[in-house]
């Protein structure tokens, strides 16, 4: 049976299977290859519960966490509308190539309408070009202004 919802983080089976999830994307190679800190694995969901813009979707398959996706609500200035930013999209191993990222996006996208936002981000690494395939399927392209300026790049700075 295939279920896909927005988690309650006051539920802790919902709790544990983000962890879970979050924990298998982090340890493989294009979540960085390191499992999650024992902070982040005790902190996370509690951290999430207390922004009021933060939503995560689940996918469960035969009762077994399957799928996520955490989202950020942001804002669109030039739109002056929100927007949602997929900030991690996962599928455990065991269920992929099942279309179940589809289904999820898909789920994130019905919120993003009932909260009238504008777009949905999300970040994809160059060396992956099967979640680049997924996500094109989706609608998904790089963001870019103008051709004569290209995409817009992806950069951060660590503060901590």
């Amino acid at each position: 049976m295939l279920e896909i919802f927005v988690a309650d983080y006051s539920n802790p089976e919902h709790g544990q299977s983000i962890i879970e999830l979050l924990d298998h994307y982090s340890r493989d190679p294009m979540g960085g290859g390191k499992p999650l800190n024992s902070f982040t694995r005790e902190h996370l969901v509690q951290e999430l519960a207390k922004r009021p813009f933060a939503f995560s979707v689940l996918c469960h398959v035969d009762g077994k966490p399957a799928a996520l996706a955490n989202c950020m609500e942001g804002f669109s200035t030039f739109a002056c509308k929100p927007l949602i930013n997929i900030h991690d999209m996962v599928v455990h191993q065991s269920f992929r190539g099942q279309g179940l990222s589809q289904k999820v996006i898909e789920k994130v996208e019905q919120v993003g309408r009932e909260k009238d936002c504008c777009k949905i981000t999300l970040e994809v690494l160059e060396g992956n070009p099967v979640a680049q395939s997924a996500y094109r399927k989706l609608g998904f392209a790089g963001y870019e202004l103008d051709d004569e300026h290209g995409q817009a790049l992806f950069w951060e700075k660590k503060i901590l």
